[in-house]
């Protein structure tokens, strides 16, 4: 469904009678078509910056180096406008260093281009060893969710990767993501890059899923169409699992991108084996595992049928905890292994109406964090991807004022797209994203509900 604010303030001379009455003015955003491509910033201008002692300074010029950008030097006194700004603040050890945010970003704030990407890196505050130190590296979140707040009205973005010691090379498939347009809705948040684990000895940036094989559950349509079509773009075999009653939507899916269907119900008692033995006998393992499948029964808890609670309870978290399970145990899953969650804004801040579907995305936070420590030393990664009001089929059949709430209420004033939810998923999904576990990364526009 079209959002008719966002076409209205595209045309100029219509966004500013919507201006003059006070009428929010959403942008039109800037979103990467196709797979990856190697020079995705050709011709853009970056700047970067960074603080004393930062350790990141030699990733950020490798990364872009390969990617066509301008990398220009900040000038405050002219009308130059700049399409990303990168500052490395992994060097701040105590609070005096802050200020060397207000130096970079002070005098060049205004000379952003519309839908612009700006990232920080900083330490892991975890991983300092002073009291100071980890207090700066905090306060370095506070800045950039707050920066976004402030640019989001023109559709710009700004984003944070933590960096553990060691872990620095390691932030480069990270950077690559938050600098395209790739990560069009992900605005305002943090991502940790850990040394823990292994990394693939290659990385390649662009076909990086060339020879994996991928498994999306709740594959039929929606998110998990569009992240099955996202996965075999950039080079995936990908199996899509769906209930039977929905085959020959299934079919007509898979037929699009030349992947497989696989016609199970996921909360039958023999799915787990069926999945398992299915991956194994005609990929020999699966490399990316997708848990999508789920669905919600929404009443007050004083109101909620006994059947709505265990409904939601087995789709949504007790059949990934199963098919997990024997996933793991039998090792189907393959080294280098990436297995990413859907889970939801609901999990973090709670819904109104929703006791049940609340519990089992929270259920699913714990399960990645638990499970990124348990599968590192095979170089497995857990996370968890958390969409905020997506354009569906569903949220088109919300009351007007609720729609309009859960699209206005976000940094970047509308809702986001099914095609935003599957780019977050398949970076995660990427070699590149080998130092990334245990994360929880939102695909909100920088929702003003939650953390």
């Amino acid at each position: 469904m079209s959002d008719y604010l966002v076409n209205a303030a595209s045309k100029p001379a219509m966004r500013k009678v919507m201006q003059s009455m006070g009428i929010p003015t959403p942008t039109q955003l800037a979103r990467a078509e196709g797979a990856y491509q190697e020079k995705f910033l050709d011709g853009q201008r970056v700047v970067v910056g960074a603080g004393k002692n930062a350790a990141a300074r030699h990733v950020i010029q490798q990364t872009l180096a390969g990617t066509g950008a301008d990398v220009v030097e900040a000038n405050a006194e002219d009308d130059n406008k700049y399409d990303a700004l990168v500052f490395d603040a992994t060097g701040m050890t105590a609070a005096r260093d802050l200020r060397a945010l207000y130096e970079f970003f002070h005098p060049i704030a205004r000379q952003l281009t519309r839908n612009a990407r700006v990232v920080v890196l900083a330490s892991d505050p975890d991983a300092m060893e002073t009291l100071a130190g980890a207090t700066a590296a905090r306060a370095v979140e506070g800045f950039t969710r707050s920066f976004a707040k402030e640019i989001g009205k023109f559709g710009s973005t700004v984003n944070l990767i933590y960096v553990a010691p060691g872990a620095e090379d390691r932030a480069a498939g990270p950077l690559r993501f938050f600098l395209s347009d790739h990560s069009t809705f992900v605005d305002g948040q943090a991502l940790t890059v850990k040394a823990t684990g292994q990394m693939p000895a290659e990385i390649p940036t662009t076909q990086p899923l060339a020879g994996k094989t991928a498994l999306v559950t709740g594959g039929a349509r929606g998110i998990g169409a569009a992240t099955a079509e996202r996965l075999a773009a950039e080079g995936a075999h990908v199996v899509c699992l769906d209930i039977p009653q929905d085959q020959d939507t299934l079919e007509q899916t898979v037929g699009e991108f030349g992947g497989t269907a696989l016609p199970l119900d996921i909360t039958d008692d023999n799915a787990p084996r069926q999945i398992a033995d299915f991956m194994k006998e005609k990929f020999g393992g699966v490399d990316i595992v997708v848990h999508n499948a789920g669905v919600t029964r929404d009443k007050t808890l004083a109101n909620m049928p006994e059947h709505y609670w265990d409904m939601v309870m087995a789709i949504n978290l007790e059949a990934i905890l199963a098919v997990d399970g024997v996933l793991t145990d039998e090792k189907i899953i393959n080294e280098h292994g990436r297995v990413i969650c859907l889970c939801s804004i609901g999990g973090i801040a709670g819904n109104r109406g929703q006791t049940n579907y609340g519990t089992t995305k929270a259920g699913l936070i714990g399960f990645v964090q638990r499970q990124a420590d348990a599968q590192a030393a095979r170089g497995v990664t857990f996370n968890a991807v958390a969409p905020g009001f997506i354009e569906t089929r569903m949220t088109a059949e919300m009351p007007f004022g609720v729609r309009e709430g859960g699209r206005r209420l976000s940094s970047l004033g509308q809702g986001g797209t099914p095609r935003d939810v599957a780019e977050t998923i398949t970076f995660l999904a990427t070699p590149g994203a080998g130092g990334c576990s245990g994360n929880v990364l939102r695909v909100c526009g920088q929702s003003l509900i939650g953390a």
